[in-house]
């Protein structure tokens, strides 16, 4: 079991730093060497876990090939440039507002660029502002009723009759105010702007000009407008079919009534958004696909789709070992499986995937289901190692220089925000689930 850990382990860290699909195909590296060197039987793919992403972020894409991303960014950017002393409580709300709506962090790409350039102009540290709102972006898609881990969650803990208000009415409170206290943290960074000494060696070399940062305009804002709405329209009809059992359609099978699954209502909602999108704004299908919300959110099917059918395979493989090892532990200290999917989520830059992976083992190692809902912001931890595409992102939209990677690496500009946002949410969450 060790040995086939080694392996598995071996090809999560090759993965990540290959990039892009390459997390997904080291999963199925690994996946061959598992069945074909160890014997292991493979489990079942992923499917619906896979199928569901895809009907969410093709309705992403079509919304942001209609308008509706910029739509949304242009909104955001009246807010901060209308408030600009307040872009470190800010941002992060509209960076957490992006990811909740979209389902996918990589919304904030566009938003990035606006907050450090609020906040230069104003003379704030710009890397207050920015790290919080990457965090606030990561930490929403354990909030988000159609983010990839939270409907793999559910999925998970359909047998235990959890619905998805179940698990939002946890996540969407502690994530909010995990990220709030994490920002009145980001208030107090580092030192004022015109006394950091990066910034002043930048401002005497001569590398800024008073050039004004702003978006280009809708290009069609009634298209834009009606992508959202068609967006937004789904996602509520979504939480509505995952809370009331009553709206969901039923048939007769052998003699029993069977409801129609969360999975398939997910995706047949959200493929008709995207349909409904293409028609009424007239937008071609094409420029949906080539659009940075598909390219992103295919790779994350493809990590999906490698990394945790080869975590399944290994865990059932091994699960009377594993289950043997570490249940008394693991029993006693429930806390200690927290910090097994935040060490996992850094390893595997995926919140679904890390879901996907562990949820089950969680799951056989007895542990409660609300404790799992509760624990569920500890997959949002890849912004420990600051090379995710966000946090780079991040870092070169700063001119100044004050949002960094530091002398040893770890000491980064995200490092606390995240921590914090994180602690307090899973503090919370543990709470709420003994109130709740």
């Amino acid at each position: 079991m060790i040995l086939q850990l080694a392996f598995v382990l071996t090809a999560i860290i090759i993965g990540a730093r290959l990039g892009g699909i390459g997390l997904g195909i080291m999963g199925g590296l690994g996946l061959g060497i598992l069945t074909f060197v160890f014997g292991l039987q493979p489990t079942t793919p992923p499917i619906d876990v896979m199928l569901m992403i895809v009907a969410v972020i093709s309705a992403a894409a079509c919304m942001q090939a209609a308008g509706g991303l910029d739509l949304m960014v242009k909104v955001a950017e009246k807010l901060l440039r209308k408030n600009p002393q307040h872009v470190t409580l800010l941002s992060p709300l509209v960076t957490y507002t992006f990811t909740f709506i979209a389902g996918t962090g990589h919304v904030a790409y566009s938003v990035l660029p606006v907050i450090a350039e609020v906040a230069t102009e104003t003379k704030i540290r710009p890397e207050r502002p920015l790290g919080i709102a990457v965090i606030a972006s990561q930490q929403a898609i354990t909030a988000s009723p159609i983010s990839a881990a939270t409907v793999a969650l559910l999925g998970m803990l359909a047998g235990f009759d959890i619905t998805l208000v179940d698990i939002l009415k946890i996540t969407i409170p502690a994530t909010l105010i995990g990220v709030f206290v994490g920002a009145l943290y980001s208030m107090r960074v580092g030192k004022e702007l015109v006394d950091d000494p990066e910034y002043q060696k930048r401002l005497a070399a001569g590398e800024f000009n008073k050039a004004h940062y702003e978006l280009k305009d809708v290009a069609n804002m009634s298209k834009a407008r009606l992508s959202v709405i068609v967006f937004i329209v789904a996602t509520i009809f979504i939480v509505l079919f995952g809370s009331i059992d009553s709206m969901r359609p039923s048939y007769l099978v052998d003699g029993k009534e069977v409801m129609l699954d969360m999975p398939s209502i997910i995706e047949i909602l959200m493929l008709s958004a995207a349909a409904l999108i293409l028609i009424v704004t007239k937008t071609n299908g094409l420029k949906a696909a080539q659009g940075s919300v598909f390219s992103a959110g295919m790779q994350a099917v493809v990590a999906i789709f490698g990394i945790a059918w080869m975590g399944d395979t290994f865990l059932q493989g091994n699960m009377a070992e594993l289950k043997n090892s570490i249940e008394e532990v693991v029993r006693q200290m429930p806390w200690l499986f927290g910090v097994a999917l935040f060490v996992m989520s850094i390893l595997l830059y995926s919140q679904a995937a890390t879901v996907r992976a562990l949820v089950p083992l969680g799951i056989a190692l007895g542990i409660s289901p609300y404790m799992l809902i509760a624990m569920f912001p500890a997959v949002n931890g890849y912004f420990f190692i600051p090379n995710y595409p966000t946090v780079v992102a991040a870092i070169n939209f700063d001119r100044t220089g004050t949002t960094r990677i530091g002398k040893y690496i770890l000491n980064h500009s995200f490092m606390m925000p995240g921590l914090i946002s994180t602690v307090v949410a899973i503090g919370l969450g543990l709470l709420f689930i003994q109130i709740f």
